[in-house]
């Protein structure tokens, strides 16, 4: 009968955060859970392996799988890193909030403030704003196809 070696005491403590992460994700605290499958879908959506994302955001891969497993939480500086090499914020990876993911995809700010303001006007004149836009991008599309 082969007996198999006793894990040391840093692989037990491991283990033993392992579980409580996994207890903690069953009973409901979800901000580590949820910011590991944000952690995970975003660098998916960017075809990043998480080698590449760990080398842009100054940290080892094996940082990221435990991110991404929800077994530990990254520090503020690291979380810093690692949202600027996801392009967002790290309020965005914490909290996932939406407003936040939409502004980080938008370089122009100026024209973000445009669009926050049209959303709080009235339907119709909402409606207004998309019907000119739709025109203008259309007629943009013709003239680019006229010149080929």
């Amino acid at each position: 009968m082969w007996l198999q070696p006793l894990p040391n005491a840093r692989q037990q403590e491991a283990r033993k955060l392992e579980l409580k992460m996994m207890k903690r994700s069953s009973a409901g605290s979800d901000t580590v859970v949820e910011f590991a499958g944000r952690l995970r879908e975003l660098r998916r959506q960017r075809n990043l392996s998480q080698s590449e994302l760990g080398e842009l955001a100054s940290i080892h891969y094996t940082h990221v799988s435990r991110y991404e497993r929800g077994v530990s939480k990254p520090s503020a500086e690291t979380l810093k890193r690692i949202a600027n090499a996801l392009g967002v914020t790290g309020d965005f990876l914490m909290e996932g909030a939406a407003d936040e993911a939409a502004k980080s995809r938008f370089e122009d700010r100026e024209l973000l403030q445009q669009f926050q303001e049209v959303q709080k006007l009235p339907e119709d004149e909402k409606l207004l704003v998309k019907k000119f836009l739709n025109a203008f991008l259309f007629q943009r599309r013709v003239h680019e196809m006229a010149a080929r």
